[in-house]
């Protein structure tokens, strides 16, 4: 991950909203975690500028990283028009994978041409634990897919999310990342000097985090 690009994502995704912190009245997630932040990068598809930038960063990430690959497959659903952009963008095909089959017709779990042995990129819009996009990686491995790893836009860099990665054997490419977001927000007077420990603090245990 190149620095200067993590600050610039991280500066577009607080520009439009896409990002919020808020440590006075905290964020509650589905997992039941009380978060100080909150993160829908789906907004950025509509921003055009934002759409084609992040578009762009993915794919020169993938180029650099992940080389011979031959298709591009989406987790759904955040996942799925980031994917195809990038698909678009470099002329691959697109695949997605389903959080859980089709309850109708085919049933499909996977919905595109999926090609044993076909090299492919997982794109994610955002990485927390891991847990939904290594599913959706092995699903793809389970169709004789070779999945050269994933690219996504943001991660938690939650620790936990580094040892599913690493033990799933699928590299992770992420244009931004937590902590960057943090240096760039108090650049920003976003978030102040005193406030950066508590969040920190979160990010090392969310399941136990505590506003100070």
């Amino acid at each position: 991950m190149k620095t200067s690009l993590g600050h610039t994502i991280a500066g577009k995704l607080l520009d439009i909203e896409a990002i919020k912190l808020n440590l006075d009245n905290p964020f509650t997630w589905s997992s039941g975690w009380r978060s100080p932040i909150y993160c829908d990068n789906r907004l950025s598809l509509s921003y055009p500028d934002i759409r084609t930038f992040i578009k762009s960063a993915l794919v020169e990430a993938i180029k650099a990283d992940f080389s011979g690959v031959e298709a591009i497959a989406g987790v759904a659903t955040a996942g799925i028009p980031q994917g195809a952009l990038v698909a678009e963008a470099m002329g691959l095909p697109f695949l997605y994978v389903r959080s859980k089959p089709k309850g109708h017709g085919m049933e499909n779990l996977i919905e595109g041409k999926a090609t044993p042995g076909q090299k492919v990129v997982v794109i994610e819009d955002l990485v927390s634990t891991g847990g939904s996009s290594l599913k959706a990686a092995e699903a793809l491995r389970a169709n004789g897919i070779k999945v050269l790893g994933m690219a996504a836009i943001f991660t938690y860099g939650f620790d936990l999310a580094d040892k599913n990665f690493k033990d799933a054997g699928i590299p992770l490419v992420c244009l931004s990342n937590y902590n960057l977001l943090l240096e760039e927000a108090l650049k920003r007077d976003y978030i102040k000097k005193d406030q950066v420990a508590s969040l920190e603090a979160w990010r090392q245990d969310p399941a136990n985090w505590k506003i100070n």
